[in-house]
Protein backbone atom coordinates (compact mmCIF):
# COMPACT_ATOMS: atom_id res chain seq x y z
CA UNK A 1 0.00 0.00 0.00
CA UNK A 2 0.87 3.18 -0.68
CA UNK A 3 2.10 5.83 1.88
CA UNK A 4 1.89 9.49 1.28
CA UNK A 5 4.30 11.06 3.28
CA UNK A 6 5.09 15.17 4.63
CA UNK A 7 7.89 15.88 2.09
CA UNK A 8 9.26 17.51 5.30
CA UNK A 9 9.82 14.28 6.86
CA UNK A 10 11.55 12.28 3.62
CA UNK A 11 14.95 11.37 3.72
CA UNK A 12 17.82 12.52 1.18
CA UNK A 13 17.22 9.23 -0.83
CA UNK A 14 13.20 9.84 -1.07
CA UNK A 15 13.69 12.88 -1.76
CA UNK A 16 16.26 12.06 -4.98
CA UNK A 17 13.66 9.23 -6.10
CA UNK A 18 11.09 11.53 -6.35
CA UNK A 19 12.71 14.23 -8.41
CA UNK A 20 14.42 11.63 -10.29
CA UNK A 21 10.97 10.15 -11.23
CA UNK A 22 9.64 13.28 -12.10
CA UNK A 23 12.74 14.21 -14.27
CA UNK A 24 12.31 10.94 -16.34
CA UNK A 25 8.12 11.51 -16.75
CA UNK A 26 9.11 14.67 -18.12
CA UNK A 27 12.34 13.07 -20.40
CA UNK A 28 9.74 10.68 -21.93
CA UNK A 29 7.14 13.32 -22.59
CA UNK A 30 4.48 11.90 -20.20
CA UNK A 31 4.87 14.79 -17.62
CA UNK A 32 3.48 16.86 -20.50
CA UNK A 33 0.45 15.23 -21.01
CA UNK A 34 -0.53 15.96 -17.45
CA UNK A 35 -0.14 19.61 -18.04
CA UNK A 36 -2.16 19.76 -21.22
CA UNK A 37 -4.87 17.72 -19.50
CA UNK A 38 -5.23 20.02 -16.57
CA UNK A 39 -5.35 23.38 -18.72
CA UNK A 40 -7.79 22.30 -21.04
CA UNK A 41 -9.90 21.45 -17.93
CA UNK A 42 -8.93 24.73 -16.17
CA UNK A 43 -9.81 26.82 -19.49
CA UNK A 44 -13.63 24.93 -19.92
CA UNK A 45 -14.61 24.76 -16.38
CA UNK A 46 -17.07 27.96 -16.03
CA UNK A 47 -19.68 29.17 -13.32
CA UNK A 48 -22.51 28.87 -15.60
CA UNK A 49 -21.51 25.92 -17.56
CA UNK A 50 -20.33 22.47 -17.47
CA UNK A 51 -17.76 22.56 -15.12
CA UNK A 52 -15.73 19.24 -14.16
CA UNK A 53 -12.23 19.69 -12.75
CA UNK A 54 -12.49 22.93 -10.52
CA UNK A 55 -15.37 25.60 -9.71
CA UNK A 56 -17.33 22.87 -8.89
CA UNK A 57 -18.36 19.58 -6.58
CA UNK A 58 -15.44 17.18 -8.47
CA UNK A 59 -12.47 19.58 -8.29
CA UNK A 60 -11.86 17.26 -5.16
CA UNK A 61 -12.65 13.52 -6.96
CA UNK A 62 -11.25 14.82 -10.10
CA UNK A 63 -7.89 15.68 -8.57
CA UNK A 64 -7.73 12.62 -6.58
CA UNK A 65 -7.91 10.32 -9.91
CA UNK A 66 -5.58 13.28 -11.49
CA UNK A 67 -3.25 12.86 -8.56
CA UNK A 68 -3.42 8.60 -8.75
CA UNK A 69 -3.01 8.50 -12.48
CA UNK A 70 0.36 10.81 -11.99
CA UNK A 71 1.50 8.40 -9.32
CA UNK A 72 0.93 5.41 -10.74
CA UNK A 73 3.13 6.88 -13.76
CA UNK A 74 5.86 8.06 -11.45
CA UNK A 75 5.54 4.17 -9.89
CA UNK A 76 6.10 2.61 -12.89
CA UNK A 77 9.70 4.56 -12.60
CA UNK A 78 10.00 3.90 -9.85
CA UNK A 79 7.91 1.50 -7.61
CA UNK A 80 9.44 2.99 -3.87
CA UNK A 81 8.34 6.64 -5.27
CA UNK A 82 4.63 8.04 -3.58
CA UNK A 83 3.30 11.58 -3.88
CA UNK A 84 4.21 13.56 -1.00
CA UNK A 85 2.33 16.42 0.55
CA UNK A 86 3.77 20.08 1.27
CA UNK A 87 1.84 20.87 4.59
CA UNK A 88 1.67 25.00 3.89
CA UNK A 89 0.24 25.94 7.58
CA UNK A 90 4.05 24.11 8.84
CA UNK A 91 6.28 24.84 5.96
CA UNK A 92 5.47 28.63 5.17
CA UNK A 93 8.47 30.15 4.22
CA UNK A 94 10.56 30.67 0.79
CA UNK A 95 13.33 28.81 3.17
CA UNK A 96 11.62 25.91 4.18
CA UNK A 97 13.40 22.99 3.21
CA UNK A 98 11.47 21.87 0.12
CA UNK A 99 12.71 25.03 -1.27
CA UNK A 100 16.15 23.75 -1.16
CA UNK A 101 18.74 23.01 -3.84
CA UNK A 102 18.65 19.02 -3.37
CA UNK A 103 14.87 19.23 -3.74
CA UNK A 104 12.54 21.47 -5.26
CA UNK A 105 15.01 24.41 -6.20
CA UNK A 106 14.17 28.18 -4.50
CA UNK A 107 11.96 31.12 -5.73
CA UNK A 108 13.01 32.83 -9.18
CA UNK A 109 15.12 35.46 -10.25
CA UNK A 110 13.75 39.27 -9.67
CA UNK A 111 14.31 40.30 -13.59
CA UNK A 112 12.12 37.37 -14.50
CA UNK A 113 11.05 34.78 -12.34
CA UNK A 114 13.49 31.95 -13.90
CA UNK A 115 14.38 29.50 -11.24
CA UNK A 116 17.79 29.51 -11.42
CA UNK A 117 18.69 26.30 -8.53
CA UNK A 118 17.70 22.29 -8.19
CA UNK A 119 16.95 20.18 -10.56
CA UNK A 120 14.10 21.66 -12.39
CA UNK A 121 16.12 24.70 -13.44
CA UNK A 122 16.23 25.80 -16.75
CA UNK A 123 19.94 25.28 -17.19
CA UNK A 124 20.30 21.51 -16.31
CA UNK A 125 18.55 20.88 -19.67
CA UNK A 126 16.42 18.34 -18.58
CA UNK A 127 12.94 21.06 -17.56
CA UNK A 128 11.77 23.08 -20.55
CA UNK A 129 8.39 24.06 -20.05
CA UNK A 130 6.96 23.02 -23.48
CA UNK A 131 3.34 23.47 -22.52
CA UNK A 132 2.94 27.06 -21.92
CA UNK A 133 0.60 30.04 -21.65
CA UNK A 134 3.67 32.59 -22.90
CA UNK A 135 7.14 32.27 -24.88
CA UNK A 136 9.00 31.39 -21.47
CA UNK A 137 10.54 27.92 -21.67
CA UNK A 138 11.72 27.90 -17.85
CA UNK A 139 10.17 27.46 -14.66
CA UNK A 140 9.44 30.43 -13.13
CA UNK A 141 8.46 31.36 -9.35
CA UNK A 142 7.88 34.23 -7.53
CA UNK A 143 7.14 32.95 -3.76
CA UNK A 144 5.18 35.03 -1.51
CA UNK A 145 5.06 38.10 -3.72
CA UNK A 146 1.70 38.11 -5.30
CA UNK A 147 0.39 37.13 -1.45
CA UNK A 148 2.48 37.70 1.38
CA UNK A 149 0.90 34.42 3.79
CA UNK A 150 0.02 31.16 3.02
CA UNK A 151 -3.12 29.66 4.84
CA UNK A 152 -2.72 29.41 8.78
CA UNK A 153 -3.42 26.07 10.50
CA UNK A 154 -6.56 28.37 12.26
CA UNK A 155 -8.25 29.22 8.73
CA UNK A 156 -8.19 24.81 7.56
CA UNK A 157 -9.47 24.16 10.81
CA UNK A 158 -12.61 26.94 10.12
CA UNK A 159 -12.55 25.09 6.63
CA UNK A 160 -12.85 21.71 7.77
CA UNK A 161 -15.21 22.74 10.58
CA UNK A 162 -17.83 23.38 7.68
CA UNK A 163 -20.78 20.26 7.88
CA UNK A 164 -22.11 20.49 4.57
CA UNK A 165 -19.86 19.42 0.90
CA UNK A 166 -21.63 21.94 -1.02
CA UNK A 167 -24.73 23.13 -2.06
CA UNK A 168 -26.46 25.12 -5.03
CA UNK A 169 -25.46 27.29 -7.34
CA UNK A 170 -22.87 24.22 -7.15
CA UNK A 171 -19.51 26.59 -8.56
CA UNK A 172 -17.49 29.32 -6.95
CA UNK A 173 -20.02 30.82 -5.51
CA UNK A 174 -20.99 28.16 -3.47
CA UNK A 175 -20.96 27.93 0.21
CA UNK A 176 -19.76 24.74 1.20
CA UNK A 177 -16.96 22.93 2.52
CA UNK A 178 -15.31 22.30 -1.21
CA UNK A 179 -15.94 25.95 -2.34
CA UNK A 180 -14.11 27.37 0.72
CA UNK A 181 -11.53 24.70 0.57
CA UNK A 182 -11.01 25.27 -3.27
CA UNK A 183 -10.32 29.12 -2.21
CA UNK A 184 -13.54 31.14 -3.77
CA UNK A 185 -15.03 32.01 -0.83
CA UNK A 186 -13.95 32.97 2.66
CA UNK A 187 -10.08 31.70 3.50
CA UNK A 188 -9.38 31.25 0.08
CA UNK A 189 -6.60 28.15 0.94
CA UNK A 190 -6.12 25.82 -2.58
CA UNK A 191 -6.10 29.42 -4.53
CA UNK A 192 -3.92 31.22 -2.57
CA UNK A 193 -1.26 28.92 -2.35
CA UNK A 194 -0.83 28.68 -6.34
CA UNK A 195 -1.08 32.54 -6.16
CA UNK A 196 1.77 32.45 -3.39
CA UNK A 197 4.13 30.27 -5.24
CA UNK A 198 3.54 32.59 -8.54
CA UNK A 199 4.99 31.54 -12.23
CA UNK A 200 3.54 28.74 -13.95
CA UNK A 201 1.42 27.61 -10.31
CA UNK A 202 -0.44 31.02 -11.11
CA UNK A 203 -1.87 29.66 -14.34
CA UNK A 204 -3.61 26.84 -16.03
CA UNK A 205 -0.31 24.78 -17.05
CA UNK A 206 0.34 24.98 -12.88
CA UNK A 207 1.93 21.46 -13.26
CA UNK A 208 4.80 22.64 -15.20
CA UNK A 209 5.80 23.42 -11.17
CA UNK A 210 6.27 19.93 -9.55
CA UNK A 211 5.26 21.64 -6.53
CA UNK A 212 1.72 21.61 -7.91
CA UNK A 213 1.58 17.96 -7.34
CA UNK A 214 2.17 18.05 -3.05
CA UNK A 215 0.00 20.55 -2.76
CA UNK A 216 -2.86 18.47 -4.13
CA UNK A 217 -1.74 15.78 -2.12
CA UNK A 218 -2.29 18.29 1.02
CA UNK A 219 -5.45 19.25 -0.28
CA UNK A 220 -6.22 16.06 -1.07
CA UNK A 221 -5.69 15.02 2.38
CA UNK A 222 -7.65 17.66 3.88
CA UNK A 223 -10.32 16.25 2.01
CA UNK A 224 -9.79 13.08 4.07
CA UNK A 225 -9.62 14.63 7.33
CA UNK A 226 -12.50 16.21 6.88
CA UNK A 227 -14.40 12.90 5.85
CA UNK A 228 -13.17 11.75 9.37
CA UNK A 229 -14.39 14.24 10.78
CA UNK A 230 -18.33 14.69 9.23
CA UNK A 231 -18.37 11.16 8.89
CA UNK A 232 -22.13 11.83 8.15
CA UNK A 233 -21.63 14.43 5.45
CA UNK A 234 -20.71 12.97 1.75
CA UNK A 235 -20.04 14.33 -1.78
CA UNK A 236 -23.51 16.40 -3.32
CA UNK A 237 -24.91 16.60 -5.18
CA UNK A 238 -26.51 12.96 -5.47
CA UNK A 239 -28.26 13.23 -8.75
CA UNK A 240 -30.13 15.28 -11.28
CA UNK A 241 -28.08 18.40 -11.18
CA UNK A 242 -27.24 20.13 -14.87
CA UNK A 243 -23.78 20.99 -15.73
CA UNK A 244 -22.08 19.49 -12.67
CA UNK A 245 -21.29 15.75 -12.08
CA UNK A 246 -23.06 14.29 -9.76
CA UNK A 247 -22.14 11.32 -7.10
CA UNK A 248 -22.65 8.74 -9.60
CA UNK A 249 -21.74 10.12 -13.25
CA UNK A 250 -18.38 9.77 -14.78
CA UNK A 251 -15.77 12.23 -15.11
CA UNK A 252 -14.71 13.17 -18.01
CA UNK A 253 -11.44 13.06 -19.32
CA UNK A 254 -11.41 9.29 -17.85
CA UNK A 255 -15.50 8.05 -18.57
CA UNK A 256 -14.74 5.43 -16.14
CA UNK A 257 -14.80 6.83 -13.02
CA UNK A 258 -17.44 8.63 -10.40
CA UNK A 259 -17.03 10.80 -7.51
CA UNK A 260 -18.29 7.82 -5.53
CA UNK A 261 -15.51 5.56 -6.59
CA UNK A 262 -12.97 8.22 -5.11
CA UNK A 263 -14.72 8.98 -1.61
CA UNK A 264 -12.64 6.16 -0.03
CA UNK A 265 -8.96 7.15 -0.58
CA UNK A 266 -7.71 4.07 1.53
CA UNK A 267 -8.58 1.94 -1.43
CA UNK A 268 -5.30 3.47 -3.28
CA UNK A 269 -3.16 4.59 -0.59
CA UNK A 270 -3.14 5.75 3.11
CA UNK A 271 -1.43 9.57 4.65
CA UNK A 272 1.36 8.93 6.93
CA UNK A 273 -0.78 10.68 9.83
CA UNK A 274 -3.26 7.36 10.02
CA UNK A 275 -3.02 4.88 12.07
CA UNK A 276 -2.40 1.96 8.98
CA UNK A 277 0.46 4.29 8.02
CA UNK A 278 2.12 4.24 11.34
CA UNK A 279 3.01 0.34 11.16
CA UNK A 280 4.42 0.63 7.48
CA UNK A 281 6.48 3.15 8.22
Amino acid sequence: MTVRKNQATLTPEEKRAFTSALLELKRTGSYDRFVTTHNGFIMSDTDSGDRVGHRSPSFLPWHRRFLLEFEEALQKVDASVALPYWDWTADRTARSSLWAPDFLGGTGRARDGQVMDGPFAYATGRWNIDVRVDGRSYLRRALGSAVAQLPTKAEVESVLAMPVYDMAPWNSSSNGFRNHLEGWRGANLHNRVHVWVGGQMSTGVSPNDPVFWMHHAFIDKLWADWQARHPQSTYLPGAGTTNVVDLNDTMRPWNDVTPADMLDHRKFYTFDTEPAAASQR
